[in-house]
């Protein structure tokens, strides 16, 4: 809430010395002495914000700096719960897995992929089994092959640590 005001500069804040002004009904004022531009916001008991800091004269607009800090952390709110988060669950196979127990995982795969999660499936590999590498490589391709047309798969096999990103396909 404080970055708002940290950023935006009021009244006696303003440095300069000809504004452009625009009332608190949207109307053009016309270009001001700060002392004037002041002075109008005062008549109205508003402030006077710095809206266009670059222009040539600055752009100031008479307004009630607290209705417009709150409109702003609203607008900033109602932003951040429209955002989606991405969820990444992990699936961890092995190398020697059997035929049931994978399909139980496929199974929580479909699962999480439908509540549009992203899904690494990890293939996970233990002493002896690493020298079967092309062994986990064919289990993964086996994985990748049952969700090609549900999915977008992106394999990774040069990684020291072997998996594939899976995300519901648009």
């Amino acid at each position: 809430m404080s970055a708002i005001s940290d950023k935006i500069r009021i009244n006696e804040k303003i440095k300069g010395k000809e504004f452009r002004i625009i009332s608190n009904s949207g109307e053009q004022m016309g270009i001001m002495t700060a002392a004037e531009a002041l002075e109008a916001a005062r008549r109205e008991n508003l402030d006077l914000v710095e809206i266009s800091p670059n222009a040539n004269p600055p752009v100031c607009k008479i307004m009630d700096f607290g209705k417009y800090k709150y409109e702003q952390t609203r607008k900033a709110k109602d932003a951040k719960k429209k955002q989606k988060q991405v969820v990444v669950k992990e699936v961890k196979l092995r190398t020697r897995i059997d035929t049931h127990d994978l399909e139980t995982k496929i199974n929580s795969i479909k699962k999480f992929l439908e509540k549009d999660n992203k899904v690494k499936v990890t293939l996970v590999q233990f002493g002896r089994e690493r020298s079967y590498e092309e062994m986990g490589i064919e289990l993964l391709d086996d994985v990748a092959s049952q969700f090609e047309g549900f999915a977008e798969v992106e394999k990774r096999y040069k990684d020291a640590q072997k998996y594939l990103m899976l995300s519901l396909k648009k």
